[in-house]
């Protein structure tokens, strides 16, 4: 098992649970998607398992290994991260930004060899952006900063990936390109855990989903299983449908579309 939640909870100072029991697991070549409303402690769980925020209660086991006993550099081999966005005020290419993910595998005064520049040019290729090696982070579009983000993540050869809103703010092509190198990546064997707040997205990409509300897992399962309109209309406090569209094209396959019901 590449991730295992057990019974976690965890608690800021003084202030009452914010993740309560909270248990779930990604196995290799899982996509997992968490759903749930803002503030309802997605990133705080995301923080728990990255050692951010230490557990109050519960356990965390990474790639069989309970998180409290690996230290930050082994840690970092075994799960990478990519967060909603990011930005810097180095002008960094986007290469030297990919090379960053080697830092867990590099000593503390070491250097990034050949074969380091090599791996990275694999990510970056993987995501099909090789061609934007050169240029500065800071001046590429927010789908290729995402994109890089991912690469600097697999350049970090972890097991595990945590992705947190990969889509946020992209526009609808960069969405699709994101969504299609996850499923790529699914195929590969990389276990993927990401956080949305697009319930779409795990009919198109996810073999489980975990619904999540008010620092509590109510459910955990398939997509058909789990993404029902009752679900949805309670999760939100809205009124959405979940309908079948039929591919004019493929007139045999058809996709599940969550639908807000506005009037």
């Amino acid at each position: 098992m590449s991730l295992f939640v057990q019974t976690l909870s965890f608690n800021y100072t003084k202030r009452s649970n914010i993740l309560n029991d909270v248990s779930l697991s990604v196995a290799k070549g899982d996509v997992l998607c968490l759903l749930g409303p803002n503030g309802t402690g997605k990133t705080t769980l995301l923080r728990c398992i990255l050692g951010i925020l230490k557990i109050n209660q519960g356990e965390i086991h990474i790639g069989g290994r309970a998180i409290r006993s690996l230290s930050a550099r082994e840690l970092a081999r075994e799960v990478a991260y990519v967060p909603q966005a990011t930005s810097t005020v180095f002008p960094y290419q986007v290469l030297d930004m990919v090379i960053m993910g080697r830092n867990p595998h590099l000593g503390l005064i070491s250097t990034p060899s050949s074969r380091d520049e090599e791996i990275a040019r694999e990510a970056l290729t993987k995501t099909g952006i090789l061609h934007l090696e050169n240029c500065l982070f800071s001046e590429i579009s927010g789908g290729e900063r995402q994109l890089v983000l991912i690469a600097r993540a697999l350049a970090q050869q972890a097991n595990l990936l945590i992705l947190d809103e990969p889509t946020a703010n992209l526009d609808f092509g960069n969405q699709a390109r994101v969504l299609m190198i996850i499923n790529d990546l699914a195929r590969q064997g990389y276990s993927i855990f990401m956080t949305s707040h697009f319930p779409n997205q795990a009919f198109l990409v996810c073999n489980k989903v975990a619904i999540m509300n008010e620092g509590r897992i109510l459910a955990c399962g398939s997509p058909d299983e789990i993404i029902t309109d009752s679900c949805l209309s309670d999760l939100y406090s809205s009124s959405i449908k979940v309908v079948s569209a039929r591919i004019l094209d493929k007139p045999h396959k058809e996709v599940k579309v969550c639908v807000p019901m506005l009037v």
